[in-house]
């Protein structure tokens, strides 16, 4: 019984310590790498003028009256 709590501890803590390292890479190649690839790919061919002309012809704008 001598030392037990020292025994479980290190394993616990290896444990819980490529768990973390296991769900960062997930979460990394999951979810943000592909958000980055999706926004990037959305501004390549973006044109904020014209979003804006669509806007302001819907009159969303108050301060920019639709022409």
């Amino acid at each position: 019984m001598r030392r037990l709590l020292a025994r479980r501890m290190k394993f616990h803590l290896f444990g819980a310590f490529f768990v973390s390292v296991g769900c960062a890479a997930l979460y990394k190649f999951g979810v943000a790498e592909p958000r980055k690839r999706a926004y990037a790919e959305f501004y390549k061919n973006y044109d904020a003028m014209k979003d804006f002309e669509a806007m302001r012809a819907a009159g969303v704008f108050e301060s920019a009256p639709p022409k």
